[in-house]
């Protein structure tokens, strides 16, 4: 096998929560341009199934599975599903997540919980029904969505920080758990990239000045940047990398 072939998907399906927009839906694009049949979810049927609509537009193969991922009992019902219905899931991408801004001595507990059960919870309620099937086929894969925010804190968004520092140690228990029954658990962390859930700094001179004196490249990512990456997870070529946390950040976390 030639070692540009390792990174075809072709014959493979890939779940992407929260793929509606932004970096959730660039990672479902990525990852049908590689050959992968992808399942968009998210909450909202109509706006997934205009996601979808456009990745066939462009000759992709994609599908959609609505479900909220911070129901545990739907997540597994939605998964045991689709994996009886229409056949396995071999690709989990957990992307879906919120941010929510405010100094922390005035943060409020009920924005809190919403963070812990999108951003951690959710990992959980979906990846376990997900891994029980892999387990059983001998092989998976499951690409979470740290940050920055993993390693890193910035004033105004503490328990966001602490959600994703949850995601980059929920995913090496993952590999820690699971990596003996053929999966591989792995987290992508993104840097600061222009999406709907960044619109109020992107809109913001003072912050996007500070963004591009603090990155060593200098500007903001853009989606379509973390397709790679994604590919390479999703991949065999990542065939023996497990509970690895990639930065695709710019160069801001390897920088004082």
């Amino acid at each position: 096998m030639g070692a540009l072939s390792l990174f075809q998907l072709d014959g493979r399906r890939a779940l992407v929560t929260g793929a509606g927009q932004g970096i959730g839906f660039a990672l479902a694009r990525g990852l049908a341009q590689a050959g992968a049949a992808v399942v968009l979810n998210g909450r909202r049927a109509e706006a997934l199934e205009q996601a979808a609509a456009t990745l066939r537009a462009e000759g992709l193969d994609a599908a959609t599975l609505a479900f909220d991922v911070t129901d545990a009992d739907a997540a597994r019902a939605a998964i045991d599903g689709f994996e009886a219905a229409t056949g396995p899931i071999d690709i989990l991408v957990n992307n879906a997540g919120i941010q929510h801004r405010a100094p922390l001595e005035d943060f409020p507990p009920e924005a809190f919980q919403r963070l812990l059960q999108t951003n951690v919870a959710s990992l959980f309620n979906v990846s376990q029904p997900a891994a029980r099937h892999m387990i059983a086929r001998g092989r998976g894969k499951i690409i979470n969505i740290a940050s920055v925010q993993s390693m890193l804190a910035r004033p105004g968004i503490a328990p966001y920080t602490a959600t994703k520092g949850a995601v980059a140690n929920l995913t090496k228990g993952m590999a820690a758990d699971w990596a003996r029954h053929g999966l591989q658990c792995n987290a992508l962390a993104p840097g600061y990239f222009d999406t709907p859930l960044n619109a109020a700094l992107v809109a913001d001179p003072a912050f996007c000045d500070w963004l591009e004196r603090r990155t060593p490249a200098g500007r903001w990512g853009k989606v379509e940047e973390l397709a790679g990456a994604a590919v390479f997870l999703a991949s065999d070529a990542s065939s023996f990398v497990n509970g690895a946390v990639i930065h695709v950040d710019g160069g801001i976390t390897a920088t004082v």
